[in-house]
């Protein structure tokens, strides 16, 4: 549900308050560009539930990365955001869901050279957990005027290269990188994971049973010699309606993880 409402921090747009998790986080994000949602909740949902430490690249308001702690009391996390007047409402964010002492956010371009994140705060060898909501649309769409819009949506196959290496660096020996794509970016995906990963595994999605997958989970493992696995497709949503499957709406009720 939406609690709309204006926030003085955000000059030039106006901020929505949306509930998560059957409101068990309230989220500030703009009312326009890009907003988290299912993708992000989803992310969240996935991470291991004995991981310790967290590091959520291109984090926008800080969704996935919150969806984990909620559920994980263990864990504290690093989020990472290239643009500034994101990063505050992340800031916000965590503030407002009690979250704060278990959270960094920082304000970092996950595609710089690794000394520039290090010297921000962002460890080498460091998180249990990697987790990445990529922008999704190629360079060939049509880019938006203002810079921190496009770079939240675009991004074409070196940059997508670039964030798997980040992800390889500050992955800690035996923790795990997951991202959630679009199904079309896969094989670039798996190309730059089986070059530093192991033990990969696909779940992909679909919006209903018979449907041809729209969205992928990733997840790969750090020095892992494990085999390839591609699991069965889930559907999100029931065959007819819009009501979620069970699996996944008592993940977005916040009584449930995703089990993969």
């Amino acid at each position: 549900m939406s609690l709309d409402q204006p926030n003085d921090f955000v000059k030039h747009q106006t901020l929505t308050r949306d509930a998560f998790l059957g409101g068990r986080l309230v989220v500030s994000q703009p009312g326009h560009g890009f907003r988290a949602g299912v993708d992000s909740v989803i992310l969240g949902a996935a991470v291991n539930p004995a991981s310790t430490r967290l590091l959520d690249m291109g984090a926008g308001v800080g969704v996935a990365g919150m969806v984990a702690m909620a559920d994980l009391p263990q864990l504290k996390a690093d989020l990472v955001e290239i643009d500034e007047e994101t990063l505050g409402i992340t800031h916000i964010n965590l503030r407002d869901n009690a979250l704060a002492d278990r959270a960094r956010a920082f304000l970092v371009d996950v595609t710089a050279k690794g000394s520039e994140r290090a010297a921000a705060g962002v460890e080498a060898d460091a998180y249990t957990s990697v987790i990445a909501n990529p922008p999704y649309f190629g360079s060939n769409g049509t880019i938006s005027p203002k810079a921190g819009r496009a770079t939240a949506r675009h991004m074409d196959a070196e940059q997508l290269a670039l964030w798997v290496r980040a992800a390889a660096m500050h992955a800690a020996p035996g923790g795990e990188i997951i991202f959630v794509h679009v199904a079309q970016v896969l094989p670039q995906l798996l190309t730059a994971l089986d070059a530093r990963f192991g033990g990969l595994t696909v779940l992909p999605l679909s919006p209903r049973r018979g449907m041809d997958c729209s969205r992928i989970l990733v997840r790969a493992i750090k020095g892992s010699k494990a085999p390839f696995r591609m699991l069965a497709t889930r559907p999100l949503h029931e065959d007819v309606g819009q009501a979620f499957m069970p699996e996944f709406q008592a993940i977005f009720r916040g009584t449930g993880r995703l089990h993969w």
